[in-house]
């Protein structure tokens, strides 16, 4: 399946997008796409009502306003310097464990919000990322068995300020976690939608400029590896969102480098996920 969350700011209903594109309001199953959800029976029950009730669910319009496609989850765990490429570009060496940082869950926005460059921000930078979805609580889960976890996949911008990030002292967290930096979406679609996830083509354009272009197969470390490896540092619950890293093509990485203007837009998809745009304005 692939889940959608549409409607005003604060105020979204869950939805669901079918194979044809076209997207229902399933507002009248009664739940909504939370830690309850993913972390119960909530997938195999939404399948069962749909069996029952798709032809009765309103079709919404292409035009209705897609919010990020979850309730806002726990925590945004996100892994840095995990595409070699990128590593290279940066100018770091490849981590000898996953790099982990947080990105504040208040940064989380719909697929095609703007995005809002900070106030006295120089430097916003770009990030196509695939996130997953964790589907059932880990705690000192194996490699083996992490993949069990997971509910599925969706697209995410990790938008970051590299001067608060990198420049202003502590950790990364406070260039990661502005206003819409996080993205999310158009949809989170279930395990069974992607057949490998370590081979999905990923993409990113500036203004229409093709800037990023890669493949998860250039991961340094695979997704059960950082399942189980965040699970041994803390608890992932349902529903939290694990950033799997961004390849080679950021602004901070370009020569010389490129930072987001107001007016500029950024469109970037995954093979799979679809895509998002999102057009960057100043604070005000």
């Amino acid at each position: 399946m692939k889940l959608i969350r549409f409607g005003a700011v604060g105020h979204e209903k869950p939805g669901v997008q079918l194979e044809d594109g076209s997207r229902l309001d399933i507002s009248g199953f009664g739940r909504d796409y939370d830690e309850e959800f993913f972390g119960g029976d909530g997938l195999e029950e939404l399948k069962e009502w749909l069996s029952l009730n798709q032809e009765n669910c309103p079709i919404l319009g292409q035009d209705v306003r897609l919010g990020a496609p979850l309730v806002r989850p726990s925590k945004i765990i996100c892994v840095g310097l995990n595409y070699a490429k990128h590593a290279a570009e940066s100018g770091m060496d490849i981590p000898e464990e996953p790099l982990l940082f947080f990105k504040a869950t208040s940064s989380i926005v719909g697929p095609n919000d703007d995005v809002i460059i900070p106030k006295n921000s120089q430097k916003t930078d770009w990030e196509v990322e695939l996130a997953v979805v964790i589907g059932k609580k880990a705690s000192y889960v194996s490699e083996e068995s992490a993949m069990d976890h997971v509910a599925g996949y969706t697209l995410h911008n990790d938008y970051s300020e590299r001067e608060f990030q990198l420049e202003r002292g502590g950790q990364w967290v406070k260039g990661k976690s502005c206003d819409s930096f996080a993205p999310v979406g158009p949809f989170i679609a279930t395990q069974d939608e992607i057949k490998d996830p370590h081979n999905l083509d990923l993409w990113l354009k500036l203004n229409g400029e093709e800037l990023q272009n890669s493949n998860t197969s250039d991961f340094v470390f695979d997704m059960p590896t950082l399942v189980s490896y965040i699970s041994s540092f803390m608890t992932l619950l349902p529903g939290d969102i694990i950033s799997t890293g961004t390849p080679a093509g950021v602004g901070l990485g370009l020569k010389p480098p490129r930072y987001l203007k107001p007016g500029d837009v950024v469109e970037l998809g995954i093979e799979g996920l679809g895509s998002s745009k999102q057009q960057a304005r100043a604070f005000e």
